[in-house]
């Protein structure tokens, strides 16, 4: 989805979206040198939001929630293809 689409759908605004693109916090595709949104960037969205509204965290807390749910995602990754490997191995 295009950047408009994006924030329509995230209920952002758009100086808010450049914050979080320059913070990393969101860092969608790129398709003809413009950002591509996905349907899992409006749940980081929506994430970082109730990081902020509900629970309080600041921008410094944001990214190191941030930071340790993409290595929790990674690992989950390796191991779902570590478990992919071994199945293959025993058949």
């Amino acid at each position: 989805m295009t950047k408009q689409e994006f924030l329509r759908s995230a209920g952002l605004k758009v100086q808010v979206l450049e914050l979080w693109l320059e913070q990393r916090w969101l860092v969608p595709e790129e398709e003809a040198g413009e950002p591509r949104f996905r349907e899992i960037d409006i749940a980081r969205a929506r994430l970082i939001r109730q990081l902020s509204e509900d629970f309080g965290a600041n921008d410094a807390g944001i990214d190191v929630i941030l930071h340790l749910m993409d290595q929790l995602h990674g690992v989950r990754r390796a191991l779902a293809e570590l478990r992919e490997e071994a199945r293959r191995g025993r058949g």
